[in-house]
């Protein structure tokens, strides 16, 4: 999708996943006595975010822009389209976050002092190496999953796209060769999450969310080896119910329906488009776009086998003419059994085809970030034509099932600098994204602190083409000339 997750974590030295005008009314810096850490603007840009109600004692603070010159990197541009994030703390006190410039085909490597004040940025993959679009990630720690660091950043330019494992840590003299890792097959995929440590000992269990709206609707597959840390020589799968129904719309809110995992033969040997083809003989689900992977946090192993997926939908023409997969979008969640990752069962938390229910208001969600009480869902609407709120960053209860409306993106459209963020007219209801949020709480020591990407998709120039430095994207199109932001959200329960 145009999009992502990121993943937070529960461990102090690193966070890993899978996005002013109303700023708040003092722009004195949020300062937590224990740390160095100052959250307050550091960007140019006004937050291109507005708080919605009931949540107007949010913080909110824009850390970096594609307008911003950092002063170890005064050339640098943060590139377009900001999606799947990770961060690390590094041992001197400073900060390391990846981010993925999905336009741009690019992931950024930003570094930040002591304070969490951005100082330089560099192109660790450029267009070259990573091929593809990239769209959600995850920060994989040794801490949480058992190895690392590594960034795992899927391609999604279509069913023959791979993922790529960057070094966080590398080289940006390598930054035009690809990092692909054939282990995890071909998908047009959204991201690619391994479970916690604690989910499957002595395993390293990944989850995968394939975006395919065409004739085999989008899959969730698995990844399993029984060596932590073995990204080659595992074996590949793809859901299925239990019965081999394999249509999405034949499941309801309420019901739980046992599923597994079905294996793929010699899937390294495979093209995307062969994977693809074993969806029926499988009797794989063919859900609407399969994007964003998260699992649950806590304490209890139990909780890294709770593994929550967003589809975003597709319409209902063409290979969803007949209805059959979700049109505005659903969250599911799978139970993984405890002794085995592929078998579990699958419910529907939130179906936003029900224009009555409790997700009426849904416009295709696109990533999730799950906490130990919430899952913050952002929305990337499909432009329908029937939008009718810009996209919104939810936050549903994992608990009572109570879904709010957290913010709204800002489009800017009343504003004086209305220009320069809707290029070509006003931009459309619900045409920019919000995307790519992670929890950093624990990371820099502050309680309830998240970052999230907005991808503003109607703030275009020619300043910002080919900024990651490699050719595949240095081109006029306007997905490839976008500017996008970072935000920083405090007060936000976990």
């Amino acid at each position: 999708m145009r999009v992502s997750i990121a993943l937070s974590s529960t461990v102090l030295l690193s966070l890993f996943a899978l996005a002013a005008c109303n700023t708040p009314d003092s722009n004195n810096p949020t300062t937590q006595p224990t740390s160095d850490i100052v959250l307050k603007n550091q960007s140019v840009t006004p937050v291109l975010a507005k708080k919605m109600s009931g949540f107007e004692n949010l913080e909110m603070y824009s850390l970096i822009s594609s307008d911003d010159q950092l002063a170890q990197s005064p050339s640098y541009i943060f590139g377009g389209s900001a999606d799947g994030e990770g961060i690390l703390k590094n041992t001197d006190g400073t900060y390391t976050m990846l981010v993925n410039n999905e336009d741009n085909f690019a992931v950024s490597r930003l570094t930040f002092d002591k304070t969490f004040k951005p100082v330089k940025g560099e192109y660790i993959l450029n267009s070259d190496g990573a091929q593809w679009r990239l769209c959600s990630a995850t920060m994989v720690t040794p801490e949480e999953h058992g190895f690392g660091p590594t960034f795992l950043t899927c391609g999604e330019s279509g069913q023959e796209s791979r993922t790529h494992a960057v070094n966080p840590r590398g080289d940006v003299g390598s930054a035009s060769m690809s990092k692909e890792v054939a282990g995890l097959g071909r998908w047009s995929a959204e991201n690619a999450v391994p479970l916690p440590k604690t989910a499957f000992s002595g395993k390293t269990v990944i989850v995968i969310g394939d975006d395919d709206s065409d004739t085999y609707g989008g899959q969730l597959a698995m990844y399993v080896s029984g060596t932590v840390g073995d990204l080659d020589n595992g074996t590949l799968y793809m859901m299925k119910r239990t019965d081999g129904n394999q249509k999405e719309m034949d499941m309801k809110v309420g019901t739980k329906y046992p599923v597994e995992f079905a294996k793929i033969d010699n899937h390294k040997t495979l093209t995307g488009a062969q994977i693809n083809a074993k969806v029926n003989d499988l009797k794989a689900l063919k859900f609407g776009r399969v994007e964003d992977v998260d699992y649950g946090k806590g304490s209890d192993a139990a909780n890294g086998r709770n593994v929550y997926f967003t589809v975003t939908g597709q319409n209902n023409t063409g290979t969803n003419a007949d209805y059959s997969r979700s049109k505005y979008g659903r969250i599911y969640k799978v139970t993984l059994d405890a002794n085995d990752p592929t078998k579990g069962s699958l419910e529907v938390l939130l179906d936003g085809d029900d224009r009555s229910g409790v997700a009426k208001t849904f416009q295709d969600p696109d990533n999730i970030t799950i906490t130990e009480n919430y899952a913050y869902i952002q929305e990337d609407p499909n432009g329908y034509g029937d939008e009718t709120h810009d996209a919104y960053l939810y936050q549903y209860n994992l608990k009572s099932g109570e879904l709010k409306p957290v913010l709204v993106i800002d489009h800017r459209r009343t504003e004086t600098d209305a220009a320069k963020y809707n290029v070509g007219g006003m931009s459309s209801k619900g045409s920019w994204e919000i995307s790519g949020m992670i929890d950093i709480s624990d990371a820099i020591g502050v309680p309830n602190t998240f970052s999230v990407g907005m991808q503003s998709h109607t703030w275009i120039d020619d300043k910002y083409k080919g900024v990651d430095g490699g050719a595949k994207r240095n081109i006029s199109d306007n997905s490839a000339r976008q500017g996008s932001q970072i935000v920083i959200i405090k007060g936000l329960p976990r």
